[in-house]
């Protein structure tokens, strides 16, 4: 199929990148700096380590530690060595990690020293208990080696330059056979859902799916060759991995990792790196627009923006343009169940409509909205967003029955989103079917009505929730972040919304905030927001 393109797998994919762009720089990260045929070269180092680790081909290896060079060539040499890989959250604390590892049974596991004031090791170790060498975790006896992505590593795990040593007396025709092992349809990696309503569930793709969808991406955005691309996204996410690692190798652009987004340091390697692309969520452009210490920095690299959300403000777009000088700003849709794309915009699309929709599905893919008993909808008629084709994943990890209740006999995948099309195929996401609340009979969706509320000059960002209403059933709560010195009373954040739309969507209740709860992909967490107004609401009775 198309997709398999001229590679087939990851570890080709990385062979063929160095032969194509040989002494171009693939990754920055501090004061390291490695070109595309030395990237190769560790990566080959990586995978002889983690075959005399004694993983076999299909073993699940785990990689938990933020962006780094270290990540990189850690999980693509596990792929060379025919493992499937299993990013970690990073957010996750140690009984979330050990389900991960237990659920996979997972054999090796790369991770982070510290992290954001936190140890890894220590945290998995309080839940999971101290184990021996062999079995550096008690509670994990699938897990035989534990690699401390750093020079030193407590008891019972390895550290990083230890691990890379230890492959040293692999034949390299070994790692080569291994390599070459590998087809297009092994599976390449098991990513987790963010388990808001549950326990999480490995999401799993081949090596050609992720390798068509993201050369379909990096073509369609127009990545190229030369690019200097700044990965805020995380990798343990599709969109930082996928989008970031598999696409700049495709392409040959140079990957430059940050481990945690932070306006200034942002500002400070677009400035020195002269970054020319920046993919994020919707509040990394708002935190740079809103930064008054933005005019401080050279920020005229920038060329290259993509992101995605249920809507995007058309006045955040336009800024991304002409403050931040971005010259293509594209918007896509997609969810880790269909290898995290299934539309997109293209360029040259007009701003209505890289703002208010999530473009066209992506060649090869089907997508329709359907109505609860699976009969499409009509254009301008909201319904369930469904998706068909090479991008859906192969199934949950060994969960049929949560497999079978997302992806029907018919092969459509099930994304529980509330979407629009029109007439040309553009997809407009309204909400999360279980986000929707209903105000006295009427369907409210939060989606909508924050895309009016950013409209106000005054909001960065909004989030609305249905909270409870004697009367109505429910009603609406919009939390507000202001823009950087604007000011505005809820009160008149409520007139503007009375003349802007129907009564029923007009929130009941607004507050002013400082900052929303998010995931580490920057996604609003409504479940939290819904929980504290709970509370809140608990209190008055």
């Amino acid at each position: 199929m198309q997709g398999d393109l001229e590679w087939g797998t990851i570890p080709a994919l990385v062979d063929s990148a160095a032969e194509r762009f040989g002494d171009r720089e693939a990754v920055v990260d501090g004061a390291a700096r490695i070109t595309f045929a030395e990237l190769r070269d560790r990566v080959r180092a990586a995978a002889a380590s983690v075959v005399a680790a004694g993983v076999e081909r299909g073993d699940r290896v785990a990689v938990w530690a933020p962006n780094s060079k270290d990540w990189i060539v850690a999980g693509l040499g596990a792929l060379a060595a025919g493992a499937t890989i299993v990013p970690m959250n990073t957010r996750y604390k140690g009984a979330e990690a050990q389900y991960v590892l237990e659920k996979t049974r997972a054999k090796l596991l790369f991770v982070s020293g510290t992290f954001l004031g936190a140890s890894y090791v220590a945290m998995l170790r309080s839940s999971a208990g101290e184990g021996r060498p062999g079995q550096p975790f008690a509670a994990l006896p699938d897990l035989t080696t534990a690699v401390v992505l750093a020079d030193s590593a407590p008891e019972t795990c390895v550290a990083w330059p230890d691990f890379l040593a230890s492959g040293a007396d692999v034949p390299a025709a070994d790692t080569a056979a291994r390599a070459a092992s590998i087809t297009p349809e092994d599976i390449g990696d098991i990513i987790f859902t963010s388990g808001t309503t549950g326990r999480p569930k490995g999401v799993m793709t081949t090596h050609a799916q992720s390798l068509r969808v993201f050369e379909t991406w990096a073509s369609t955005v127009g990545l190229a060759e030369g690019d200097r691309y700044l990965i805020v996204n995380p990798f343990f996410h599709t969109f930082g991995y996928k989008s970031g690692i598999l696409a700049s190798l495709i392409k040959g652009a140079t990957m430059i990792p940050q481990a945690v987004f932070d306006v200034d340091a942002t500002c400070t390697l677009i400035q020195t790196e002269k970054v020319s692309v920046l993919p994020g969520a919707p509040t990394i452009y708002t935190s740079l627009l809103d930064s008054g210490q933005r005019g401080k920095y050279d920020l005229s690299s920038l060329r290259l923006a993509v992101t995605g959300a249920a809507s995007v403000p058309i006045s955040l777009v336009k800024r991304m343009s002409s403050d931040l000088g971005f010259g293509t700003v594209l918007t896509a849709y997609g969810l880790t169940e269909s290898c995290g794309t299934a539309t997109m915009c293209r360029q040259g699309d007009p701003v209505e409509i890289i703002a208010a929709t999530s473009g066209r599905a992506i060649d090869g893919v089907e997508l329709i909205t359907a109505d609860e008993s699976g009969k499409p909808t009509a254009p301008g008629e909201p319904g369930e967003v469904l998706v068909r084709g090479y991008n859906v994943m192969k199934g949950y990890f060994e969960d049929p029955e949560e497999t079978a209740k997302a992806v029907d006999a018919d092969g459509w995948l099930h994304t529980g989103d509330v979407g629009v099309l029109d007439e040309q195929g553009n997809l407009r996401i309204t909400d999360r079917i279980k986000d929707m609340y209903i105000v006295g009979g009427f369907n409210a969706y939060p989606a909508e009505i924050e895309s009016t509320l950013a409209g106000h000059p005054a909001v960065s960002e909004a989030a609305v929730i249905g909270v409870p209403d004697a009367r109505m059933g429910e009603v609406g709560k919009a939390y507000l972040i202001l823009r950087a010195g604007a000011s505005v009373t809820p009160d008149e954040i409520v007139d503007f919304c009375r003349k802007e739309m129907a009564n029923y969507k007009v929130p009941r209740y607004v507050e002013i905030v400082t900052e929303l709860p998010r995931n580490p992909t920057g996604k609003v967490m409504k479940f939290e927001l819904r929980a504290q107004a709970a509370e809140e609401f608990a209190a008055q009775q």
